[in-house]
């Protein structure tokens, strides 16, 4: 397989990375043909996986509006992925230009992509690191030096938290980041959940372990119990359509087939 010249030298191109199958989804061209391979085996088990992608993308960014709407001018996207229409700091920035975002992902393509988009951008920086390691990412000295942990920040973890396992305790990682940040901060959640598709989401998590990004589903409860320490912003843990949408038809007759709940919490 021919090696195009964006793709740092480090990275292994037979293999799929999370990061690329959903640039795939969403209609990007950052990818190589091992991810999107993968992707033709997930559509065979969920035809309509690209549903889920978009929908959670869209959740972002009403997140993010409304994190805007509410004073939020700070913004830590955890496992950010490869740039695409909507990001964090288009959003936050379109509401005060002065709003700073730091992007941290481990996939060197998507960090890459990043910062060529980001450049002349003195308020948003990109970062390579592993989110699975809270403590590195809130001791970089570029997330240091643009963020003030002093003020309200947004930390987000959007569809990132289902590729950590439970032995690697996400429960922990995200009390690490409940800790660094002050009273009047946000955790914003998306994660794929079996709970409406349990067969199918089997399916698509075998084929996820046979990348470089082990899938691990979890259950509305579950995702839930995650924001303890954060005061859920109502409606809850929802399907992602369902959380403050723009229009009804935003939601559609059967939001549970994203496979994708989210919510938004608030550090008292």
């Amino acid at each position: 397989m021919d090696r195009p010249d964006w793709a740092p030298e480090e990275i292994d191109i037979e293999r799929p990375s999370a990061a690329r199958m959903y640039d795939f989804y969403l209609g990007g061209n950052h990818n190589f043909a091992a991810d999107r391979a993968a992707v033709e085996q997930i559509r065979a088990v969920i035809p309509d996986v690209e549903v889920g992608a978009r929908a959670n993308r869209a959740f972002l960014r009403r997140a993010v509006r409304f994190l805007a709407e509410s004073g939020i001018r700070q913004f830590l996207d955890i496992g950010s992925g490869i740039p695409t229409l909507g990001n964090v700091h288009e959003i936050a920035q379109q509401a005060d230009p002065t709003a700073r975002v730091a992007y941290v992902d481990i996939d060197p393509v998507a960090v890459a992509h990043s910062r060529k988009i980001l450049a002349g951008n003195g308020n948003a920086t990109a970062i390579q690191a592993d989110g699975r390691q809270p403590e590195r990412v809130l001791a970089d000295p570029e997330v240091r030096a643009l963020l003030d942990f002093d003020r309200p920040i947004a930390v987000m973890l959007v569809a990132m938290l289902h590729f950590v396992s439970d032995d690697e305790n996400p429960a922990g990682i995200l009390r690490t980041f409940h800790d660094a940040v002050p009273s009047g901060s946000y955790l914003v959640l998306s994660h794929g959940s079996p709970d409406s598709r349990p067969q199918e989401g089997a399916a698509g998590q075998a084929v996820y372990n046979r990348t470089a990004n082990p899938l691990t589903l979890r259950t509305r409860a579950e995702l839930t119990a995650l924001f303890d320490g954060f005061a859920l912003v109502p409606p809850g843990v929802v399907w992602v359509p369902e959380w403050r949408p723009d229009s009804p038809d935003e939601v559609g007759e059967h939001p549970e087939r994203t496979g994708v709940l989210g919510g938004v919490g608030r550090k008292e």
